[in-house]
């Protein structure tokens, strides 16, 4: 990256202005271990999610609830969203961000469980929006069940799609990076998709199913 594209991606990324809700939900990340989105990642998920109109969203890895707020921030009083962690601790985080916000618990879904074993038991055609951070092995897996869960006109967002910046690396192999690059090929080769790499924070997947 040229001096001039580091200035701008760090202008960038230190622009959105985040509240009390999202600096304790990274605090609880920071003590539990957790790297939840950054901080223009957050905001760009917010800025999708209010111009989705989803009624239904599911989230794969809830992280700390950072990603969920500000989903949540962006859908409307309606829409419904279910979040999927293996990791309790992680989910009573998340669970604790979203009392903060203020969102009635009939608006959240939490779901402790294996993201391969929890996805297959979802309804397909169900879902407007699909947001997905998540352990890399298991990518691909969970990008070809996002797209069965979408209704058409939903959208796919997949987060650290650059894997740190080395998908870009032919020399790197990292099983993670050989994961994303997966994912990545198979959201651009899927012809019932419209999608494109948005190199907001780690990366952003975007996918909009035709």
């Amino acid at each position: 990256m040229s001096t001039d594209k580091h200035s701008s991606w760090s202008y960038a990324e230190a622009l959105p202005l985040e509240d009390d809700v999202l600096a304790r939900a990274r605090d609880r990340g920071h003590e539990l271990g957790v790297t939840p989105v950054g901080t223009g990642a957050a905001a760009l998920l917010t800025v999708l999610a209010a111009s989705s109109g989803a009624r239904t969203a599911v989230e794969i890895g809830a992280g700390v609830g950072v990603s969920g707020v500000s989903l949540l921030r962006g859908f409307s009083a309606q829409t419904v969203f279910t979040t999927i962690d293996v990791d309790v601790d992680h989910l009573s985080a998340a669970r604790t961000a979203f009392l903060e916000l203020g969102v009635p618990t009939s608006r959240t879904r939490t779901i402790s469980g294996r993201a391969r074993d929890v996805l297959p038991r979802l309804t397909t055609n169900a879902y407007d929006f699909v947001f997905i951070d998540a352990d890399k092995p298991s990518l691909v897996e969970y990008v070809e069940h996002g797209l069965r869960l979408l209704r058409p006109g939903g959208m796919l967002v997949l987060h650290d799609a650059l894997d740190a910046d080395k998908v870009p690396l032919p020399a790197v192999r990292q099983p993670s990076t050989v994961a994303a690059r997966q994912a990545g090929r198979l959201l651009r080769e899927n012809d019932d998709v419209v999608s494109a790499l948005v190199p907001t924070g780690t990366g952003l997947f975007l996918a909009v199913k035709r």
